[in-house]
């Protein structure tokens, strides 16, 4: 029930055009990926609007340069980093279901 409700939510603002460019869309363009885009980016960083503090954003953002921060920080046993890793996963299921 809570990813139906997610799902709703998602759905909603993605809807909605976007006025900036956040943390985590400059990252995704500035990475320089083949498939980035504009308007990949732009969803990606909406679905972290609606799942992400700002300050996740500004964590989650350096993984788009450095990957392997992304998997220290999973593999970290601290419970600050394992508590974010369960946000950041939620985060990056709801990009891949709206995004691709």
């Amino acid at each position: 029930m809570k990813n139906a409700s997610l799902i709703a939510v998602l759905a909603m603002a993605l809807s909605a055009p976007v006025a900036h460019a956040g943390k985590i869309e400059n990252a995704c363009i500035k990475a320089g990926r083949k498939a980035a885009s504009r308007s990949l980016c732009g969803c990606i960083q909406e679905a972290a609007d609606l799942t992400l503090s700002k300050r996740d954003q500004s964590r989650a953002a350096v993984f788009f340069q450095d990957p392997h921060k992304a998997q220290v920080t999973r593999q970290s046993d601290r419970r600050s980093d394992e508590e974010f890793w369960l946000r950041y996963k939620e985060f990056g299921n709801a990009a891949q279901a709206f995004c691709s």
